[in-house]
């Protein structure tokens, strides 16, 4: 496993899926194919993976699939966080035997109001039941989905108890406060704010790159900004990623994010997502056009993925 710190930019790959609602995992692997091959990595089974609409034997497919593929497993972080106790290990213990760089890990989100006790309970058990040495944990912060946060305390004793296992923190909060709290508190550990918005502020404070939904679509330039963010062009290039990013969270993250890929893979089927969600109806789908050509995007590549 990883000796040093995780770094860099990671998409939570957004997961295709056939007509019959089953993951297409030729596609799958397409896309991460491409985005490993535009310099980022991948947290799959992410927020916008879809990753809470698709069952444990499911991300279990997929992520066997992406191995056999050949993706590099020291750089994806597969999301295993679930509300069954089990299901969480089960994954953990399946990304962790394929060597994967760690796991993304929410807590258990049903039940609200819980304390940082049974929170440390949960991790706890987590980690001694995967029992492997080259478990490496990475909590996910992400309370207006899940309902329940994740503590800088509850950081301090889990990384106290496991200073081995506990790796770093996603910090999906919006608040930068809390971010810069965990960054200053939390020094040994990969702490990766949820957009690349935050880069050019988080960076100079240690932060370790970023896991962003549009790095589905925009891989090679936010992974160039967490490697040269002390270059200087440094202040044009946040810029542009933030001028991208405003685009697509205009509308439904996960719709907008399979609608560019479509458009860009001239591909309709990456358009389709599980219920609930929906794909963007016509005149988002026409708006959305009409900003990304204006601000002259590309998604350089495709064509050798």
């Amino acid at each position: 496993m990883m000796s040093t710190r995780l770094t860099g930019a990671f998409a939570p790959a957004v997961t295709p899926f056939k007509p019959d609602l089953s993951p297409d995992l030729e596609r799958f692997a397409t896309h991460c194919h491409w985005l490993q091959q535009q310099g980022a990595g991948l947290a799959v089974f992410g927020t916008n993976s879809e990753a809470n609409s698709l069952t444990v034997s499911e991300r279990v497919m997929l992520l066997d699939h992406l191995i056999g593929q050949g993706l590099d497993a020291s750089r994806i972080l597969p999301g295993t966080g679930c509300c069954a106790l089990p299901d969480t290990v089960e994954l953990s213990h399946q990304a962790t035997l394929h060597g994967c760089a760690g796991v993304l890990m929410l807590p258990p989100f049903f039940y609200k109001g819980v304390s940082d006790d049974g929170l440390f309970d949960y991790y706890t058990e987590v980690i001694e039941r995967v029992a492997m040495d080259n478990l490496r944990v990475f909590l996910y912060h992400i309370p207006a989905f899940s309902g329940v946060p994740i503590s800088l305390n509850l950081i301090e004793r889990l990384a106290s108890r496991f200073p081995q296992q506990i790796a770093g923190v996603k910090d999906s909060s919006g608040d930068w406060a809390n971010l810069e709290a965990m960054l200053t508190n939390f020094p040994q550990l990969s702490i990766f704010p949820a957009s690349e918005s935050l880069l050019s502020r988080a960076l100079p404070l240690g932060a370790a790159g970023c896991i962003s939904a549009t790095i589905n679509i925009n891989p090679a330039a936010i992974s160039a900004m967490c490697a040269n963010w002390r270059a200087p062009d440094a202040a044009k290039a946040q810029a542009s990623l933030d001028t991208i990013r405003q685009i697509i969270q205009k509308y439904p993250m996960i719709a907008a994010l399979k609608w560019t890929i479509a458009h860009y893979r001239d591909d309709q089927q990456w358009q389709r997502q599980r219920p609930p969600l929906r794909a963007l109806n016509e005149q988002q789908q026409s708006e959305l056009q009409a900003l990304l050509s204006a601000a002259g995007f590309a998604m350089p590549g495709l064509e050798a993925s």
